[in-house]
């Protein structure tokens, strides 16, 4: 009798995730789908390993990056952070000397001493952006990641998550180092600096709160927190979601239906949205205006007074960028006019050429146009470092007649263009520009976008 072979039939491992590998276009299920935030456009998330992220296939904007061990990962960052904080607020900074005068201050005096000078706002901005809202994000975090860890979130874990989304923005360690090391290059002629255990610190503290905020990855979070509801019925990718009446959150990513009126919350982190930012163009408009309006007493009025020897120099943006020059300094001069001058003026004149042309676009240039939003978006809070450097300054060299430098009305004028121009940019929507865009369905462009759902790209960590 002839053997019989036997055909072992090859079976899944138990919990394997079923993938539906079809065209997004033809997909059935309403599962990991996402609405572009800059150009609105539906796409479903493809498998995602660990170091690898999902591009919008429009106009390439990050959607998802997937992290290893996130919440282990961004917990040890943030207690990291939090050591380093510590550290930088409570050993001296910086010290000089000068004909035998000496001063030494603490992190927290760069804010302080502004208030003796009738700079109360100037004060509270820099040590908002420095320490508190700093801190503030990376007990957050901690929050969110403990409770992650323990497999039960802890009380008002929703609330903390979406406001840490709003906190980013904000914080600029990074960016007062860079106002320090400026301000370290221009008294290092004039007089002896020490540098203290606080500004290594702070080093320290600024990359690692760069890196907790790399760290966070915000699908994995709030489907950990909330799951992820399935998309509403009907919802349909390779097409914008306005058209379908529907709206990607912009602080968790899920897709909602709206109202008839364009309005509605999320449904998972409750955050208020609409199909297009209110009066966007509006807004901006108001915003640009007013810090065209201050760019003009920040440029007029000095920024700081020099006292030497009984003699006051006062200096305007540009003159101090002049005597950078003088002395020799060009690569922090350009810094400095890069910072105050190029950067604030070319945010004004990048914001106010959208507002004109956003009803014009074509594929082709919306791509441009996009990509011009994101970068003025990322330079704008690059503005601050005049204003750190004139903080750090008015509160290192108190030495009397001999040398003393107290702030000029244009710091107040300056960090207001900063934030104005901050705030400009964020009440931008950016959905506005492929509004109008043609879809040109014969090109191949719109076939590959047809054809797939979101761009699948590696990344780092």
């Amino acid at each position: 009798m002839p053997s019989q072979r036997l055909t072992k039939r090859r079976t899944l491992p138990v919990n394997t995730p079923l993938v539906d590998r079809s065209p997004p276009e033809v997909r059935t299920q309403r599962r990991r789908l996402r609405a572009c935030h800059e150009c609105d456009w539906v796409s479903a998330l493809p498998p995602l390993s660990s170091g690898e992220k999902a591009s919008c296939p429009r106009c390439s904007h990050v959607l998802v990056t997937r992290h290893r061990y996130p919440a282990q990962r961004s917990m040890a960052l943030a207690i990291a952070s939090l050591i380093a904080l510590i550290v930088a607020v409570s050993f001296p900074f910086i010290s000089f000397t000068v004909s035998g005068v000496s001063n030494r201050i603490e992190l927290t005096q760069t804010a302080t001493t502004l208030i003796g000078f009738h700079q109360p706002i100037v004060a509270i901005a820099i040590i908002m952006t420095i320490v508190v809202l700093p801190a503030v994000y990376l007990f957050g975090v901690l929050w969110l990641q403990f409770g992650l860890l323990r497999d039960h979130p802890l009380p008002f874990s929703r609330d903390i998550a979406r406001t840490l989304a709003h906190l980013t923005p904000w914080m600029m360690a990074d960016v007062f180092i860079i106002g320090a090391l400026v301000s370290l290059i221009k008294i290092a002629g004039l007089a002896d600096v020490e540098l203290g255990i606080s500004f290594w610190g702070f080093c320290v503290f600024a990359l690692l709160l760069l890196m907790t905020t790399q760290s966070i990855d915000a699908d994995w979070m709030w489907f950990s927190l909330e799951g992820e509801p399935l998309a509403p019925d009907g919802t349909q990718t390779g097409i914008p979601a306005a058209g379908q009446g529907l709206t990607g959150c912009p602080t968790c990513g899920l897709i909602n239906r709206l109202s008839p009126q364009g309005r509605g919350h999320c449904i998972r982190c409750h955050e208020k949205l609409h199909q297009r930012l209110p009066h966007s163009l509006q807004r901006t408009w108001a915003l640009l205006g007013a810090s065209a309006i201050m760019y003009i007493p920040a440029n007029v009025y000095p920024i700081m007074t020099t006292t030497s020897l009984g003699n006051s120099s006062p200096s305007t943006i540009i003159g101090g960028v002049v005597q950078l020059i003088q002395m020799g300094s060009w690569p922090i001069a350009a810094v400095i006019f890069i910072a105050s001058v190029i950067v604030p003026v070319g945010k004004l004149v990048a914001l106010t050429w959208l507002c004109l042309v956003v009803r014009r676009s074509s594929v082709l240039n919306a791509q441009s146009r996009t990509r011009l939003y994101r970068l003025t978006e990322f330079i704008g809070r690059w503005s601050m470092v005049d204003v750190f450097v004139v903080a750090i300054l008015v509160a290192l060299i108190r030495a009397g007649s001999l040398m003393s430098i107290t702030p000029g009305p244009a710091a107040l004028a300056f960090g207001s263009v900063v934030v104005l121009t901050m705030l400009a940019a964020m009440t931008f929507d950016p959905r506005l520009i492929w509004d109008t865009s043609p879809p040109h369905r014969n090109s191949l462009r719109h076939f590959l976008l047809r054809r797939k759902a979101a761009t699948k790209e590696p990344v780092d960590g």
